[in-house]
C-alpha cells in the first residue's frame, strides 16, 4: 500500500515514515521543506534499509499534489503539512489560513478527483481551547485561541463535512498533546530553525551551552510547583499511533477522532529535572512571566485509542529526555 504523506521530512512525520516502513507500509512523501531538510528522509532510509520515494512540493501549488497523484497508485493519505507555531500564527495569521486550510483544500480536491478516500489528519490539542477540565476527552467543548488552532479546526469540520456527504470517505483524526524525543538512533529528532519555540528542543540546547539558560513562563499556575502541566508524548509512540490509525482505516471505519497523549501530566520543571537527572547536565533557568494564552493544566483521556486502536504509549518521561539529549548530541547543529 502506498501511502501518501505530506509534510513527512519533518519533525514527526520522518519519525512516521520509519514506523510505516518497518510495519510493512510504503510511503510517498511531499514536502515543500521550508520547515525541514530533506537530509532527514536520507536517514530514515539508514535507520530502515528501504528507500523513500520523495517529491519537493507544495500543497498550495495544485499541480505539485496532482503529479503525486497521477505518477503514484495512493491508498490513504498522512496529512502533517502544515505551519504549526502559535506566536507566528498570531503575527502572520493570513499566511497560516493560505498555507494550512488552503493547501488542506487542494489535498481534498486532488484525493476526489483521484478516488482516494482515506485519510488520518494530524490534528492538536489546542482545539480544546482553554479547556477548565483535565484530563480532556474527544467529546469536550471545542474552541481556538490562536489562528493556528483555527487552522486545525476548520479542517476538522472540512473532514467532517466530507465524511457525512459521503459513506465511501474515511477518516482519523489524531488530536496530538505535546511530542517530544527522538529515534533512539540519534538520526532523526527535532531541528528547529532558529531558536527553539518548544519546551525540549530549547533545554537541549541549553543542555549543550548554544542557549544560556532556560525561560520558564509562569511559576504561579495553580499546580503543584507552579509551573505548567502538559501531556508530554514520545514521538515514537505518536508515530506507532498513525500506524494504528491506518489499520483502523482498513476497517472503512467512517469518521474517528482520537487524543494521541500518555494520560500524564508532567509540569516543566518536572521535564527540566528529569532531564538533568537522566542525562546528568544542569539546566540553568529563570521564571518569567506568563505568556498570553497559556493555561494551567493540559493533559489528555486516551482511553478511546487504548480501547479503538489497541494503541498506548509505551514510552516514559526519562526515556523522552534521553533520546531528545541523545539527537542534540549527535547532531550539535541539527540536519
Amino acid at each position: 500500500m502506498s501511502i501518501l504523506v505530506t509534510g513527512g521530512a519533518g519533525y514527526i512525520g520522518s519519525h512516521t515514515l520509519v514506523e510505516l516502513i518497518e510495519a510493512g507500509f510504503e510511503p510517498v512523501v511531499i514536502d515543500n521543506l521550508c520547515n525541514s531538510k530533506e537530509d532527514s528522509l536520507k536517514r530514515v532510509e539508514t535507520i530502515t534499509g528501504k528507500p523513500v520515494k520523495f517529491y519537493n512540493g507544495d500543497l498550495k501549488n495544485t499541480g505539485d499534489i496532482e503529479s503525486v497523484f497521477h505518477n503514484e497508485k495512493i491508498t490513504a493519505v498522512i496529512h502533517f503539512a502544515g505551519l504549526k507555531a502559535v506566536g507566528e500564527s498570531v503575527k502572520y495569521p493570513q499566511e497560516y489560513y493560505e498555507n494550512n486550510v488552503s493547501g488542506t483544500l487542494n489535498l481534498l480536491k486532488a484525493m476526489k478527483n483521484n478516488n482516494v478516500n482515506s485519510i488520518i489528519f494530524s490534528s492538536s490539542a489546542t482545539v480544546y481551547g482553554a479547556s477548565k477540565v483535565v484530563p480532556i476527552k474527544e467529546d469536550f467543548p471545542l474552541s481556538a485561541a490562536s489562528p493556528y488552532g483555527s487552522t486545525k479546526l476548520m479542517i476538522e469540520t472540512f473532514i467532517k463535512d466530507i465524511c457525512a456527504a459521503s459513506e465511501e470517505f474515511n477518516a482519523v483524526i489524531l488530536r496530538y498533546f505535546n511530542p517530544i524525543g527522538a529515534h533512539k538512533s540519534g538520526l532523526i529528532g527535532e531541528d528547529p530553525k532558529g531558536i527553539p519555540n518548544n519546551l525540549m528542543p530549547y533545554i537541549t540546547q541549553v543542555a549543550f551551552k548554544k542557549q544560556k539558560k532556560l525561560s520558564i513562563f509562569g511559576n504561579d499556575y495553580p499546580t503543584a510547583d507552579g509551573t505548567g502541566v502538559r501531556d508530554y508524548i514520545h514521538v515514537v509512540d505518536l508515530a506507532l499511533g498513525h500506524v494504528a490509525a491506518l489499520k483502523k482505516l482498513e476497517e472503512e471505519c467512517g469518521l474517528k477522532i482520537y487524543n494521541l497523549g500518555t494520560g500524564v501530566g508532567y509540569s516543566v520543571l518536572d521535564v527540566v529535572n528529569t532531564f538533568a537527572s537522566v542525562n546528568k547536565k544542569k539546566i540553568p533557568y529563570v521564571f518569567a512571566a506568563r505568556r498570553q494564552g497559556d493555561i494551567a493544566e493540559c493533559y489528555a483521556d486516551a482511553s478511546l485509542a487504548r480501547t479503538d486502536l489497541k494503541w498506548s504509549a509505551k514510552f516514559g518521561l526519562e526515556e523522552m529526555c534521553r533520546d531528545a539529549y541523545n539527537f542534540q548530541k549527535k547532531n550539535p547543529d541539527g540536519y
